[in-house]
């Protein structure tokens, strides 16, 4: 069983709510979804370069945290790319039911 989340990670806010592949109607396309910190874990170590324990204290985690939710998101962004689905954006404000 999965532990919930004990602390608040420091996420990101971006724009955008889908990402799918041109001429392809979204009904058709399998649907993967990026949590915010997949998203906020790509945008420090892919896009910003930064190193992963750097990228953790930014995010106010555990670098073994960080590197997990980067290695999710690596993983869903190649599944969705050479198989051809849809990545969805989880919305940054969502709340998480307690």
């Amino acid at each position: 069983m999965v532990q919930n989340r004990k602390i608040e990670r420091r996420c990101i806010s971006y724009e955008g709510h889908v990402f799918k592949p041109l001429a392809i109607p979204m009904q058709d396309l399998e649907q993967l979804t990026l949590t915010k910190e997949e998203i906020t874990a790509l945008y420090y170590a892919d896009f910003l370069m930064l190193k992963q324990i750097d990228a953790a204290k930014k995010m106010g985690i555990s670098q073994a945290s960080f590197s997990r939710d980067l290695a999710t998101a690596h993983s869903k962004v190649a599944d969705a790319f050479f198989a051809t689905k849809a990545i969805l954006f989880e919305e940054p404000n969502k709340k998480e039911d307690d």
